[in-house]
């Protein structure tokens, strides 16, 4: 399961109401191979508090991912 789908059920989980130990045992107990750190979930519920409801990768400073170069012939 990549990122973001991990983001859409931490949010599913703050918005039934559950704290982050719920929500922790909860995606233990649904997918116990692949479950996320505490530390993500108590990071991503602190982001929705906040408002920021989207669940998509936030810009970041350093390197872009695609390289455009000038071809020279």
């Amino acid at each position: 399961m990549d990122k973001k789908e991990y983001r859409v059920l931490i949010k599913y989980c703050f918005l039934k109401g559950k704290n982050t130990v719920e929500a922790k045992t909860w995606l233990n107990a649904e997918f116990p191979d692949t479950a996320t750190g505490k530390s993500t979930i108590k990071d991503s519920y602190a982001k929705f508090r906040r408002g920021e409801m989207s669940t998509e990768d936030g810009e970041r400073s350093g390197q872009p991912k695609e390289l455009v170069t000038d071809e020279k012939n």
